[in-house]
C-alpha cells in the first residue's frame, strides 16, 4: 500500500527519492500544461463557432470567453464553498478559544513591504505593478509584513501583548502544482509584545487544538522545531559571517527540496566556503537535541537557544502536545526576517507539502521603522 516515493524514504535511498520527486514535479508540470492547453482549445473552438454563425447572417457572437478561471486561482460553487465556510470556521473557534480577535486588511498593499534583503523567493513570486497613480504597489504574498504595518499605525496606542488573527487571501506567482497555487487562503495567528517562550507554545497549541477539532492526531502529523539562533551559532562555528546568515537561511530551507549536493552548491555559488558548505549541509541532518548539544557545545548563542527549546518542550508537555513536536536541524524556513524558534507542520505519510509554518521575528517591526524592538512570533 505503499508509493513508490515513500519506499525510498523509508530505505533511505536519497538519489531515488530525488529522481521520484523530480518525476512527480513533471507529471505536475504537465497537468498544468493539459489543462493550459485544453483552456486554449475551449477558447478557439468557442471563437471558431461564432464567426461560423456571423457567416451564416446569424447575429452576431459576443467575444468568446474561457470558462476556466485563471491559472491557479479556483472558482468556489457552492459545495465548495460550504466546505471552505466550515474550515474557517473552525480556524476562528480555535483562535477565539485562545483569546485571539480577528482582522483583517486591503489584499493590495504598496510593494515596499515585501521587498527584502536575503534573496527570498517571495520577492520573486509578486503580483506587483505600478498603478495609475505611478504607484508601486503588490496584491499581498504573505500577511506577517501587514501586521507589522497596523501594529505600527496604531503609534504606541496599543497595549501589548496582542494576540490577533487573520484567515487572508494571498496571491503568490509560482508553479502551479499540487497543493500550491498562485491564489489561496491561510489561517494566520500572532503575539506581538512577548517575548517568553511561553507565546509559541501558546501558538503550537492553538495550531494542534485545530488539527483535534477536525480529526487529525498526532499519528497523521507532526511538526518540526529548529531555532535560526542555533543555526547562526554552526554558521559562526564555520567562519559565516552575520552579513550572510539570511542569505544562507533561504538556501538550505531548500535542502529538502532540492537534495544536499545542489545544497552545497548554492552555497559555493554564494561565497561559501566548500568546507564549510559540506558541514553546514551535514549539521542540518541532526534529530535529536542531544545531538544538537554535542555539536555547539558550549557556544555563547547556541547556549540561550538550547535553554529555549529545552523550555518549549517542556511546555508542550504540560500544554499536552508533546507527542506533536520533534526536533528538526533541516527546518529554518524560507523568510529572511525570522530570528529565533521556527517550526513547520508535516504530514507524516511524507505525501504532502508542508502544512503550516512559522516562528519568532523580534526585528521585523524594526526593519519597518519601530524605534525600539517589538518581540513577536506567529504562524
Amino acid at each position: 500500500g505503499k508509493t513508490a516515493l515513500q519506499w525510498a524514504k523509508e530505505q533511505g535511498h536519497a538519489e531515488c527519492e530525488r529522481a521520484l520527486e523530480a518525476a512527480a514535479r513533471e507529471a505536475e508540470a504537465a497537468a498544468v500544461a493539459k489543462e493550459a492547453l485544453a483552456s486554449k482549445q475551449q477558447a478557439a473552438k468557442a471563437a471558431k463557432a461564432a464567426k461560423k454563425a456571423e457567416a451564416k447572417g446569424g447575429t452576431p457572437a459576443g467575444p468568446a470567453i474561457s470558462t476556466e478561471p485563471p491559472s491557479g486561482t479556483r472558482d468556489f460553487f457552492p459545495a465548495e464553498m460550504r466546505t471552505r465556510n466550515w474550515l474557517f470556521a473552525k480556524f476562528r473557534e480555535t483562535a477565539r478559544q485562545l483569546a485571539f480577535v480577528e482582522y483583517d486588511a486591503p489584499v493590495l498593499e504598496a510593494e515596499q513591504l515585501y521587498v527584502r534583503k536575503g534573496g527570498e523567493e517571495i520577492t520573486q513570486q509578486m503580483y506587483n505593478f505600478t498603478d495609475k497613480d505611478g504607484k508601486a504597489v503588490s496584491l499581498r504574498p504573505e500577511m506577517t509584513p501587514t501586521l507589522a504595518r497596523m501594529i505600527l499605525s496604531l503609534g504606541g496606542k496599543v497595549l501589548l501583548p496582542v494576540k490577533w488573527f487573520s484567515i487572508p487571501q494571498c496571491w503568490r506567482f509560482e508553479t502551479v502544482q499540487r497543493g500550491r497555487k498562485r491564489e489561496h487562503f491561510q489561517w494566520n495567528m500572532d503575539i506581538v509584545g512577548e517575548a517568553s517562550i511561553a507565546a509559541e507554545a501558546e501558538l503550537l497549541a492553538g495550531v494542534t487544538s485545530f488539527f483535534k477539532s477536525v480529526g487529525v492526531t498526532s499519528a497523521d502529523v507532526g511538526i518540526k522545531v529548529n531555532s535560526r539562533k542555533v543555526l547562526a551559532a554552526i554558521l559562526k562555528m564555520y567562519g559565516i559571517d552575520d552579513d550572510k546568515f539570511e542569505a544562507v537561511c533561504v538556501i538550505v530551507d531548500k535542502l529538502d527540496k532540492i537534495g544536499p549536493d545542489e545544497t552545497v552548491q548554492l552555497l559555493r555559488d554564494a561565497q561559501v566556503s566548500d568546507e564549510a558548505a559540506r558541514k553546514i549541509v551535514a549539521s542540518l541532518s541532526l534529530r535529536s537535541i542531544g545531538e544538537l548539544q554535542e555539536l555547539v557545545g558550549e557556544h555563547p548563542v547556541a547556549a540561550d537557544a538550547m535553554r529555549e527549546m529545552k523550555e518549549l518542550f517542556a511546555l508542550a508537555e504540560a500544554y499536552g502536545f508533546g507527542d506533536w513536536i520533534l526536533f528538526d536541524a533541516s527546518v529554518v524556513r524560507g523568510l529572511a526576517y525570522y530570528t529565533g524558534i521556527v517550526f513547520e507542520g508535516f504530514d507524516r505519510k511524507g505525501e504532502l507539502r508542508a502544512i503550516c509554518g512559522g516562528g519568532r521575528y523580534d526585528k521585523l517591526l524594526s526593519l519597518y521603522g519601530s524605534p525600539t524592538g517589538v518581540p513577536a512570533c506567529g504562524f
